[in-house]
């Protein structure tokens, strides 16, 4: 039903609903450009280390019943990420410059 009626409904194209949305006011600038790549970067790695947390939470909450094996698979596990956190810290991904 929702596709039929936006293929087959009446259309009225004005130039108000092509502009781009703005918070529902027309807009009273000319964008400023593309965003920089400092900010995709940055929300990247937040996103990966932060999705590092989702898999070190339930290993926190079994450790005791682990034991040594769970301890050292978790240890390889720390040492990737340190790893991976290094590379983007020594290639400038961390700089804000």
């Amino acid at each position: 039903m929702v596709f039929l009626g936006s293929t087959l409904g009446k259309k009225n194209p004005t130039p108000e609903k092509l502009a781009p949305f703005e918070c529902g006011k027309e807009p009273f600038a000319i964008p400023m450009g593309r965003l920089a790549i400092k900010f995709y970067l940055t929300a990247i790695l937040f996103i990966l280390f932060d999705v590092e947390l989702v898999f070190l939470y339930p290993w926190a909450v079994v450790y005791r019943s682990l034991g040594f094996l769970g301890l050292t698979e978790m240890g390889i596990f720390l040492v990737v990420l340190m790893v991976g956190y290094i590379y983007a810290w020594r290639n400038g991904a961390l700089d804000w410059n």
